[in-house]
């Protein structure tokens, strides 16, 4: 029997605490969880009142990897969950709320995924995202010269972005929305998209095609979707090493000149909130959330 741990009054099972489950990195699974544990301040707050999809990896990032988007069996009944509109029908999926659901979804292990709305009103998105995807040769350093046209792009408009590594490869743009629905915002992101190719023609494409990709930025405008999810910030990816999906500032991104810059591990990850505190912290703010233009 796994054994219980008390989170905030809550009684959580905590499985195979010693189980490596990033070799290259010596990283157990207690140590994913005291990680999850000790950046719930500033994780939270991104996953709260959203439906939550999680990307399962129990045996480690090279064992089996699965999506879980309807709720889990032997989910307990106090983890709160909420029907949410698809186009199949209302499913049902977890809201991670508080300390002790992170906890418990934890030990499952996984990534984190939200949408770009809340299910107090999923009608009206609520972020817009760009995921900034290079096609080798070209790395997250090239992402980040996208990311600075971009970045201008959006305040010609009154719109203020936020950058965070994808914990993979690549870089997320993030920027507060309001009064849109899922559907106007994916319009809007595919036209600035568009724009960025015609502006970099060299650097940049907008579509998915992988015959137009190597060597360029994929401006990956899709995840607007409201069926779309995308890993949230500070969430740990399942690759050969335990990256996290880590906020950066514009500084940074400016200064990017080798793709190993752009690589945060967990124990990186501590540092960086205690220096800079949770560089997103904007995005919660609803008056600097803009109107698309």
């Amino acid at each position: 029997m796994a054994p219980m741990t008390e989170v905030e009054g809550r009684r959580v099972a905590l499985s195979n605490l010693d189980k490596v489950l990033y070799p290259a990195a010596g990283l157990t699974k207690g140590e994913l969880l005291h990680y999850y544990a000790t950046t719930a301040e500033v994780l939270l707050p991104h996953l709260r009142d959203r439906a939550v999809s999680f990307l399962r990896y129990p045996d480690g990032p090279d064992g089996q990897v699965f999506f879980t988007k309807n709720v889990p069996p032997g989910t307990p009944d106090w983890v709160t969950t909420a029907e949410v509109p698809r186009s199949e029908g209302p499913a049902r999926m977890v809201l991670v709320q508080d300390l002790a659901s992170l906890m418990w979804a934890a030990n499952l292990v996984t990534e984190f995924h939200t949408h770009q709305w809340t299910v107090d009103d999923p009608a009206e998105a609520d972020r817009l995202v760009f995921d900034l995807d290079p096609g080798p040769p070209a790395t997250v350093v090239q992402c980040c010269e996208v990311a600075l046209w971009l970045r201008e792009r959006l305040a010609a408009d009154g719109i203020e972005a936020y950058a965070k590594t994808s914990g993979a490869k690549g870089l997320h743009l993030l920027a507060g929305v309001r009064g849109a629905s899922s559907e106007r915002v994916s319009e809007y992101a595919k036209g600035l998209a568009v724009e960025a190719e015609r502006a970099l023609p060299k650097l940049v494409v907008h579509r998915m095609t992988r015959s137009l990709r190597p060597g360029k930025v994929f401006v990956d405008w899709s995840q607007n979707a409201a069926r779309k999810t995308t890993a949230a910030p500070y969430t740990v990816r399942a690759r050969d090493v335990p990256a996290v999906s880590t906020p950066v500032t514009w500084e940074e991104v400016a200064g990017c000149g080798r793709a190993e810059q752009f690589v945060f591990l967990t124990p990186d990850v501590g540092r960086r909130v205690r220096d800079h505190g949770d560089l997103l912290a904007p995005l919660f703010d609803r008056r600097r959330a803009a109107a698309l233009p």
